[in-house]
């Protein structure tokens, strides 16, 4: 039987619907959501993830504020960008686009961030609170597989999921939060001994490692869940995942497809986290 495929598309535009209702509520207590995206450069695909970005935020209702810079800027003059969303009381979310030019520091750049502010989770304090369980804001991207996840009606309590990946972006804080769902959890990467057996053991797999069909489809355990993050360019237009598709979803249960899959869900991720941000504003 061909695997169910988990539609990124269809999950994020309900979470998106459902944002921009809690967005006019608050709007109606005067308290706009807002966002403030910092592009330093001319990078092509971060230049088309940007734009994305502010048409998301203007379909949700939230104010979205950019800041387009110069490459040769430097870093005491993007740390002063920062300082001052930082003091904004307009500004609920910060997201300084990467990878920025190499004469920036970006650790320098994201541990400036509040974090109160820092929609991307990426500052060390947010990293701290995910290990610990109690996070304040959770990275984008495997925020987003946990929500499919979710939606799909996986119960994560008690099996054994395999995450091939180790970024700070992806494989670690996906590995945290589905250890924090009572998931056994196996962390591998390019480098893992024997990786098709251990990925032959999960009842879920998450690929994240950015190499094209590195994943084999005879790997998978009939019925698995499959969450492909990667999104790889073959040739001139064409993308694939990290998973061989085709023959993955022969022997998956459930499969997230590449394009499609999780990354409609990022951008969603960043809208809902900067919507509790601005709770938490009107909350006081």
């Amino acid at each position: 039987m061909a695997a169910k495929i988990i539609d990124g598309k269809a999950i994020a535009s309900k979470m998106r619907a459902a944002i921009k209702a809690e967005s006019a509520d608050l709007r109606a207590k005067e308290i706009i959501p807002g966002l403030a995206v910092v592009l330093v450069g001319d990078d092509p695909a971060s230049r088309v993830y940007v734009s994305m970005k502010e048409k998301a935020c203007t379909e949700c209702g939230i104010f979205s504020d950019e800041y387009k810079l110069p490459a040769e800027t430097s870093e005491a003059d993007l740390l002063a960008v920062i300082e001052k969303l930082n003091d904004d009381p307009q500004i609920d979310g910060i997201l300084v686009q990467l990878p920025l030019p190499k004469h920036i520091n970006e650790n320098n750049i994201l541990e400036a961030i509040l974090p109160a502010k820092d929609v991307d989770g990426f500052h060390p304090y947010n990293v701290g609170r995910l290990v610990t369980g109690n996070p304040l804001f959770r990275p984008c991207t495997p925020y987003g597989v946990m929500k499919m996840l979710e939606e799909t009606g996986v119960d994560l309590n008690g099996k054994n999921v395999v995450v091939v990946g180790r970024s700070n972006i992806v494989g670690k804080p996906v590995a945290l939060m589905c250890l924090a769902a009572h998931a056994t959890v196996t962390i591998c990467h390019s480098r893992t001994l024997d990786l098709p057996a251990k990925v032959a053991d999960a009842d879920i797999v998450i690929a994240a490692v950015g190499i094209p069909a590195m994943v084999k489809g005879d790997w998978i355990k009939e019925g698995a869940v499959v969450i492909d993050v990667g999104v790889n360019r073959v040739g001139d237009k064409k993308l694939v995942g990290d998973v061989d598709f085709e023959a993955a979803s022969k022997r998956a249960s459930a499969i997230t497809p590449v394009p499609g899959g999780v990354g409609p869900m990022t951008i969603t991720m960043l809208l809902f986290n900067t919507l509790e941000s601005a709770k938490r504003r009107a909350n006081g």
